[in-house]
């Protein structure tokens, strides 16, 4: 079905021409005279974008952008304007709209347009989509290694064999423990976990076959362990590589023979209970320094998933990257944020040594950090560790707070811009930021001169949101005009 477009304007004749223009484009439309008739029949009925004018009497463009975007946070909005200001369409931007148009609109460019943000939330539909389809395991990543995980889950999940998960801190090896038992006959009974590490050595013991009341100071009452609590359903010990000497010949006892006995008791207990384990360490150089018993090790290990660090998926990263991102502004009660290409770029550059884990952490930050809503370069590079090196900038950005690599300017699609490179010099007497600015502002200048002060073409050409041109525009001092003769 072709994709319906809302036209938003109070000149009946610019609605009819723009209708006519996108329907001969194939687009279906729909109109709308002021502004609280497009909020009208955005709540009635589904259109998949909004094409919008800033001025008109009863409520203004940026008034109905800022109602949209709350109403339909996903729906793609493209602004006009035949008195367009920098401060307009920053504003514009800031309030989510995707594009920015002059009047009089030229039909190719308003196509292009449309036919952009039209692509970009499929995209982001079919993201969805896919998510919802491997969020079965409550996990992200579509590469190859998530891949051969969740194929192993598949398998291994029905059975009844143990399983042994393998890789760093951080990897995500409790939501494979998650899955596996969920996915098993299992799910209906409970899963319970103990973090061996963090037990002290004298209450492991206690922690998983409980105690009697009186069986050592402190021990008030009669206390189940966690295997009567996983009864007939899945026990995950997590870091099973730090559990003391003494406490694995008694844990290989309960796996052989399916019962124990309480700390301080004479009772024999019957448990049926399917066990999961994960560590961080090699357990075979364990076995070998006599930290880790090999029969205990051969016990557990009946199945093994080895859970990568993120730094050998780095093909999941803008998946992972966009999925904590909604997360975390739903989490914070903050509106939902996009992440321009530079940002997702420097974000996905970083080997990230604390995982999955620590990538959360920093999205969540950025979510309640960055003002938005889109998250720039210079945003994506506060957010990250001080220290580590920063990833290369495309030579022909110019956005954000970014330094623009003056020594040459991406070409149009269709031919060189005008003759001879830009020429910009350094000045001994500048500072380094000084001599940045000086290196933007006459890239800019030469392009718009390309363009003959076309700022829609100017900001295509160095593959800049338009939005984000006009701001750089203004922090230069720029106006249209002052370009090269």
């Amino acid at each position: 079905m072709p994709a319906a477009v809302l036209i938003v304007d109070d000149e009946k004749n610019i609605l009819l021409t723009l209708s006519q223009s996108l329907q001969l484009a194939g687009y279906r439309t729909e109109l709308a005279s002021s502004g609280q008739v497009a909020l009208d029949v955005v709540s009635a009925r589904p259109v998949d974008a909004v094409l919008m004018d800033v001025k008109m009497p009863d409520m203004d463009g940026l008034t109905v952008l800022a109602r949209l975007t709350e109403l339909k946070p996903e729906l793609p909005v493209i602004m006009m304007s035949g008195h367009g200001t920098i401060d307009t369409a920053v504003k514009a931007t800031q309030l989510g709209a995707r594009d920015f148009l002059e009047k009089p609109l030229a039909r190719d460019k308003l196509l292009v347009a449309l036919r952009n943000v039209l692509t970009h939330q499929a995209a982001m539909e079919e993201l969805q989509e896919l998510r919802a389809q491997l969020g079965r395991f409550d996990m992200v990543g579509g590469g190859p290694a998530m891949q051969r995980i969740f194929s192993l889950i598949q398998r291994a999940a029905p059975s009844e064999g143990r399983v042994l998960i393998t890789g760093e801190n951080g990897t995500g090896k409790e939501l494979i423990a998650r899955a596996l038992h969920q996915h098993s006959r299992r799910k209906g009974g409970p899963f319970v976990k103990l973090n061996c590490a963090a037990v002290p050595h004298d209450l492991i013991e206690s922690e998983l076959f409980g105690h009697e009341k009186g069986a050592f100071t402190g021990a008030v009452s009669v206390r189940r362990g966690k295997f009567e609590l996983a009864h007939e359903g899945t026990l995950f010990l997590d870091e099973i590589g730090d559990m003391p000497a003494a406490m694995q010949s008694k844990l290989l006892r309960v796996l052989q023979e399916g019962e124990l006995e309480r700390v301080g008791g004479a009772e024999t207990l019957k448990v049926d209970v399917r066990v999961l384990a994960a560590t961080n360490k090699n357990l075979e150089k364990e076995i070998a320094a006599g930290r880790f018993r090999e029969d205990l090790y051969y016990r557990i290990n009946v199945v093994q998933i080895h859970s990568p660090p993120l730094r050998e998926r780095s093909e999941d990263l803008p998946d992972l990257i966009n999925t904590f991102l909604s997360e975390a502004c739903a989490k914070n009660g903050r509106r939902p944020l996009m992440l321009s290409p530079d940002a997702l770029a420097v974000m996905s550059a970083y080997d990230y040594p604390g995982n999955v884990r620590e990538l959360r952490n920093l999205v969540e930050r950025l979510a309640i950090l960055c003002e938005g809503p889109v998250v720039s370069r210079t945003d994506a590079l506060e957010l990250l560790p001080r220290g580590r090196p920063l990833p290369p900038m495309p030579a022909a950005t110019v956005g954000g707070d970014a330094p623009l690599s003056p020594a040459t300017v991406a070409p149009p699609a269709s031919g060189p811009v005008a003759s001879g490179p830009v020429g910009w010099r350094p000045r001994v007497d500048q500072t380094f930021r000084e001599q940045v600015e000086d290196a933007e502002r006459e890239i800019i200048q030469h392009v718009l001169a390309h363009t003959h002060d076309n700022v829609t073409e100017a900001a295509r050409i160095l593959d800049l949101e338009r939005g984000h041109f006009y701001k750089k525009m203004k922090a230069l001092g720029l106006r249209r005009g002052q370009s090269e003769s």
